[in-house]
């Protein structure tokens, strides 16, 4: 390693985000058209629950989407939008190529951002909840990128909104316990796997057709960044929790017809008696316990918008506080695992926003958190680098 590439600046080993990238398919939906197209496309003319779908389109507080459903799709696969047909064979044949290429171009504009050579990661995390396959989808997506055969892979499978934060629970451990490893932790995600006709008998199928969208996203994870890096993010401490017997409040499963997926309605208030507790154990094993809770950055996974609400007032939270989740639900929706990712980019922007304008860049510890199946918490407190 030459001088340039020596150690920024003394470290304790923490591993730091070194950069971030993320990769959309073709089609953007606006949500003030999601209606019309989605009854249309599935031959459908219930007015009861096209009223019921309008209601949620304006309540989630989405206000664009990208999909990789498509009227290409649909006129090959026209079996996707009829009712009761075994299509998950066709699914999973679009699905598995679509959240490969989304992966690689997420990959791809990540390393181009952090600015070393694809040749020096040494470790790669996959995620994704959208895909059924072996080998899974980490081959194709190291393949796709040209990443070296002695790269170690983890593949994290249908951890669904929790995935990408455990991902990088799991990409924190191995940057720290491999001196001089590069991680690189993807995302990528399609809602094709559970596509479906509305159905009076499926009333809750509307909330994923009205909160949903599909991406990609990518980070590099690594410890004493040399100068050629710019770290954006230290990684403190990360924990996970589940809460017992509550396996059927988000509840995923794989059947002929697709994934069929149902959240229960008491989701919301579930986070919110809990979160508190957790998150006051994820600071105490940093021993930041007395710090008040509006002095944090937030980068909450935006499962929607009544989380976030159930979220900020659990803490009496300033309400910029979870700006930075709030316009990530509404440019992408509910992305799954990829959601962190635009979270924290919208955090980075506001950061350098505020210190161009020569304002203090804001507070320099902060929560990532996410909420998956089982009920899982995750959550990694985190420093700020840009501040």
């Amino acid at each position: 390693m030459t001088r340039e590439e020596t150690t920024m600046k003394a470290s304790d080993g923490k591993a730091n985000i070194l950069a971030l990238g993320k990769a959309f398919p073709n089609q953007l939906v606006m949500q003030d058209l999601l209606v019309d197209g989605y009854f249309k496309d599935t031959n459908c003319d219930d007015p009861e629950l096209k009223r019921k779908l309008t209601r949620l389109c304006k309540t989630t507080t989405v206000k664009t989407r990208y999909v990789v459903m498509s009227q290409e799709i649909l006129k090959k696969y026209p079996e996707l939008a009829l009712e009761g047909l075994p299509t998950v064979t066709q699914r999973l044949d679009i699905c598995n190529k679509a959240v490969t290429q989304m992966a690689i171009e997420a990959s791809e504009a990540c390393i181009k951002k952090w600015g070393r050579p694809v040749s020096d990661i040494t470790h790669l995390v996959y995620v994704s909840s959208s895909e059924a396959r072996f080998p899974g989808g980490d081959i194709y997506l190291a393949k796709g990128i040209g990443l070296s055969p002695d790269t170690n892979r983890v593949m994290l499978y249908f951890s669904g909104c929790s995935g990408g934060v455990a991902g990088l629970r799991v990409a924190k451990d191995i940057a720290e316990n491999n001196p001089g490893s590069r991680v690189l932790l993807a995302t990528s995600e399609t809602t094709i796997i559970g596509y479906k006709p509305p159905n009076v008998n499926r009333p809750y199928d509307l909330v994923g057709v009205a909160l949903f969208g599909d991406g990609a996203g990518a980070m590099i994870i690594g410890s004493k960044p040399t100068r050629l890096e710019r770290p954006l993010f230290e990684l403190q401490t990360a924990i996970q929790n589940f809460l017992p017997d509550t396996e059927k409040v988000i509840d995923g499963r794989l059947t002929e017809e697709g994934i069929s997926f149902r959240l229960d309605r008491e989701l919301p208030e579930i986070i919110e008696n809990n979160v508190k507790g957790f998150c006051d154990k994820l600071l105490g094993h940093f021993g930041c316990d007395d710090i008040a809770y509006n002095d944090f950055f937030w980068a909450v996974h935006p499962g929607g918008p009544a989380i976030l609400n159930r979220i900020e007032k659990k803490f009496d939270l300033w309400p910029e506080k979870l700006n930075a989740s709030r316009r990530a639900l509404a440019d992408y929706g509910n992305a799954s695992s990829n959601t962190i990712v635009y979270v924290l980019e919208y955090l980075i922007e506001e950061s350098l926003k505020r210190k161009n304008e020569g304002q203090d860049c804001g507070h320099e510890l902060g929560l990532i958190l996410a909420f998956g199946p089982g009920v899982t918490f995750e959550g990694i407190l985190t420093k700020n680098l840009i501040v």
